[in-house]
C-alpha cells in the first residue's frame, strides 16, 4: 500500500506540474526537463513514470477531467443533503466548467490547450469525446430526473436538450475566457439559469419522491 500511495502521489506531482507550465506558458513549453524542474524532481524520476511526452500530458488531461468529475459528484452529494432542486444542483455542477475562479480558469486552459492538440492526437481526442459524452449523459439522466419528479414537462427529449445545454455552457465558458471584464460572475450565472429554466419548468417534486440525483439512473 505504501508504495501504491507514493506512486499516485509523484504521478499527481508531476501532472500537476504539466498543468501550472500549460497555465503559464501553454502547452509547446511543456517538455519532460522542464516538468522535471517545475515538479521539483529528476528527469530520470519523470521518465521512470512516464516513458513519452504523449504520455505524461495524457495523464495530466485524465487528471484534470477527473478533478470536475469528483467536484460535480461532492456537490450533488452535498445539493442532495440541503434538499437543493434538479435544477440548482445541475447549475453548480455545470458552473464548474466555466473559469468564474481562479481553479477553474486553470483548468478550462488546460481544456482549452488539450482541444487544439486533440485535433492531432488520437489518445487525446479520444479523451476528449469520451469526457464530452459523460458530461452530456449526466445532464441527461439529471433532466430525465427532472421529468419524473415534475421539474421537466414529460416530452422533453433528455438527450436534446442536454447537448444544447452543454454547448451553451462550453460557449459561455469561452466568451468567460475571452472577454471577462463584460462577462461577470453574476451576468455569467444568470445566463446559465436563464438556459436551464428553459427546460427546468416545473415545481420539484423530489422530496416526496425520496429521489432525483443527478447522474443516477431511473
Amino acid at each position: 500500500m505504501p508504495r501504491v500511495a507514493d506512486h499516485d502521489a509523484r504521478h499527481g506531482q508531476i501532472t500537476d506540474a504539466v498543468q501550472r507550465l500549460i497555465v503559464r506558458d501553454g502547452l509547446t513549453a511543456v517538455t519532460v526537463a522542464r516538468t522535471a524542474a517545475e515538479a521539483g524532481v529528476s528527469v530520470g524520476l519523470v521518465q521512470h513514470y512516464f516513458t513519452a511526452k504523449d504520455e505524461m500530458l495524457l495523464a495530466t488531461f485524465t487528471r484534470v477531467n477527473g478533478r470536475f468529475t469528483a467536484r460535480v459528484d461532492e456537490l450533488v452529494d452535498r445539493g442532495e443533503a440541503e434538499g437543493r432542486t434538479i435544477a440548482e444542483m445541475l447549475r453548480q455542477a455545470l458552473a464548474e466548467l466555466i473559469p468564474l475562479d481562479d481553479a477553474r480558469r486553470a483548468e478550462f486552459l488546460v481544456r482549452l490547450a488539450f482541444g487544439g492538440q486533440a485535433a492531432h492526437n488520437a489518445r487525446l481526442a479520444t479523451v476528449q469525446r469520451e469526457t464530452l459524452a459523460g458530461i452530456r449523459s449526466r445532464v441527461a439522466r439529471a433532466i430525465g430526473n427532472g421529468t419524473v419528479c415534475g421539474e421537466v414537462a414529460r416530452g422533453v427529449d433528455a438527450d436534446d436538450a442536454a447537448r444544447r445545454i452543454v454547448a451553451f455552457t462550453e460557449g459561455l465558458a469561452l466568451h468567460t475566457h475571452i472577454d471577462p471584464d463584460r462577462t461577470p460572475v453574476t451576468a455569467t450565472l444568470a445566463a446559465l439559469d436563464d438556459q436551464l429554466g428553459r427546460v427546468f419548468t416545473g415545481i420539484c417534486r423530489r422530496a416526496q419522491l425520496g429521489r432525483g440525483r443527478l447522474g443516477s439512473a431511473e
